[in-house]
């Protein structure tokens, strides 16, 4: 296989069989593991542009450009997994993060919080840096542990600053949207789920779709 010439990501996502899964992509208007096209709901569709081209997910190390081969990178993505064992994350809440709606953790995780700092360190030698232009721009606004963070780590919300997050709408001020979204995923967010797989994602081109490649399983 040749290097690899787009982006890759890690993320958290609700297992095929989860209606949450069904529901997010919904949401989003696509299921980025199928390709399937789907109507988002009506009061959603006019803001999920930027969510919906990610694909329903929680980051867990953000989109890079990978260095090197792409099967080494997935070598080390099974190689982590292989270490891991499931959990039981909190239930889901709808909240406004700034101008998003997004999907949030209703009680702290530390394991969530853990296993992002496990994938943000151990895959980051397939990262390829950024130039300083892009940095510069990530940078703004951005607290001094923040600006560490992308200087070492590419990303200003790693480890301290990292929170579980499913981001369901663009940054608009439209305060409809969380009563929405709480009645449109109330029959899911009643559930308790497990936590049991990486999801690698890729963005194959830039402004692409991100799409879901490969579920990884832990143990």
């Amino acid at each position: 296989m040749p290097e690899f010439g787009g982006r890759a990501a890690v993320y958290y996502a609700p297992g095929r069989q989860d209606p949450l899964w069904r529901l997010g992509c919904a949401w989003l208007g696509r299921d980025p593991e199928t390709g399937e096209v789907l109507r988002p709901p009506d009061g959603a569709a006019g803001f999920i542009s930027s969510p919906a081209r990610y694909g329903f997910h929680a980051t867990l190390k953000p989109p890079m450009k990978i260095v090197g081969r792409f099967e080494a990178f997935m070598a080390d993505v099974k190689n982590l997994a292989c270490r891991l064992k499931p959990f039981e994350m909190p239930k889901l809440e709808v909240r406004r993060i700034g101008r998003f709606t997004a999907l949030c953790l209703a009680a702290p995780s530390p394991q969530f919080q853990n296993l992002a700092g496990q994938c943000v360190e151990v895959l980051d030698s397939h990262r390829a840096p950024e130039d300083e232009a892009a940095r510069r721009k990530r940078a703004a606004g951005r607290t001094p542990r923040q600006i560490q963070n992308i200087e070492r780590w590419g990303y200003p919300l790693v480890f301290e600053d990292w929170r579980f997050h499913m981001t369901l709408s663009n940054a608009v001020d439209n305060e409809n949207l969380v009563r929405q979204a709480e009645i449109f995923f109330a029959e899911a967010l009643e559930n308790t789920r497990h936590v049991a797989e990486l999801c690698v994602f890729i963005e194959t081109e830039p402004g692409a779709d991100f799409t879901l490649t490969e579920r990884v399983r832990f143990g």
